[in-house]
Formats: C-alpha cells, sequence, structure tokens
C-alpha cells in the first residue's frame, strides 16, 4: 500500500510547469560491495522523474552542463525496502565536455534527499538518506536513453549508525 502511495504522490508532483524532461525506469542491484565484502543485496527497482526546467543557472549560457535541474523518484527492493526522494541533477554531452565534439554520449550527475523505510532489508540508521549518482547513458536515435549508474545512499552521519549502500543500476529513459 505505502508502494502505491509513493507512486501517486510522485505523479501527482509532476506539473505542467515542468512539461519535458525524462521518465527514467531502472533496474539494479542494491547494496553492492565493490571490495567483494558480505552484503545483504536485493534487486532495487526505480523510477525517477527528471524535469528540463533549470531552477539555477551558475554557468554560462553556452555550457549547459552548469543549470542544475529538479527531479523526483522512488526506489523499491526485493527486500520491500523503499525510498522517496527529490533533488538536483546536471547533464552534458559527454563527447562535448572532454574533447568539444558531441556524441552519443551523457553524463548526468546528482544528489538528492529523501524517506527511507528499510522494510526488511538493509538497516540504514535513518529515516532520513541522501543519495548522489553518476550516471553515463547512450542517446538513441529515438532520442530514448540507455544508461548506467552508480549510486550512494547515506544518512550522512545523521543517525547512530551509517553503513551507507551502494546501487548499481541499468535504466531505459523515455522523453516526454
Amino acid at each position: 500500500m505505502r508502494l502505491i502511495y509513493q507512486i501517486i504522490l510522485v505523479f501527482s508532483l509532476s506539473t505542467t510547469a515542468f512539461s519535458s524532461g525524462l521518465n527514467v525506469f531502472g533496474i539494479g542491484i542494491f547494496d553492492i560491495k565493490l571490495d567483494g565484502s558480505e552484503t545483504n543485496q536485493a534487486i532495487d527497482f526505480r523510477y525517477e522523474r527528471r524535469y528540463d526546467a533549470s531552477i539555477l543557472n551558475i554557468g554560462p549560457d553556452e555550457d549547459n552542463f552548469f543549470f542544475l535541474k529538479p527531479f523526483i523518484g522512488f526506489e523499491y527492493t526485493s527486500d520491500s525496502a523503499s525510498y522517496i526522494l527529490t533533488g538536483i541533477y546536471l547533464e552534458d554531452n559527454l563527447g562535448q565536455l572532454l574533447s568539444s565534439k558531441k556524441n552519443n554520449l551523457i553524463f548526468t550527475p546528482s544528489f538528492g534527499v529523501g524517506y527511507y523505510d528499510d522494510g526488511s532489508g538493509l538497516k540504514l540508521g535513518n529515516d532520513i538518506q541522501f543519495r548522489t549518482s553518476f550516471e553515463i547513458s547512450y542517446e538513441l536515435k529515438n532520442n530514448n536513453r540507455l544508461g548506467f549508474s552508480l549510486s550512494h545512499i547515506s544518512n550522512a552521519n545523521l543517525g547512530t549508525k551509517n553503513p551507507g549502500a551502494e546501487i548499481l543500476t541499468l535504466s531505459y529513459q523515455i522523453p516526454y
């Protein structure tokens, strides 16, 4: 029931003021340890609505990398953990960023904050969690994207413990 409430909340926050952007659907591995140590891994399902409306322009107009844009989203794991969040993201063409030549690779870092319910999954030490993500996606001919991201969720030491979790995600992104 809580998941249904979260889905309704995410879609109700979608307004005409933010009438273009990306719907991002992802599946991944929650709590993957890059050092090979024991984990409490689960399957991670993710949805984000990324708005293309800039909320803060901190750079030159000719370089869109410095336009901060909002997103909202939620994650749900196979251990019944759920996370609803909002935040900001940047995006830039990776070819243009590195060699001044546009290509189909898009770099998207993001930062968000939200409410985490651990269900029967990993105990992260606090209801408030922060997420940082680094994503590289490939833009297809139809403007949809296929992406790969690495994310980290942590309570920033707000709780009595702060184990954090890393998430590897494969996503399919559809413009709206």
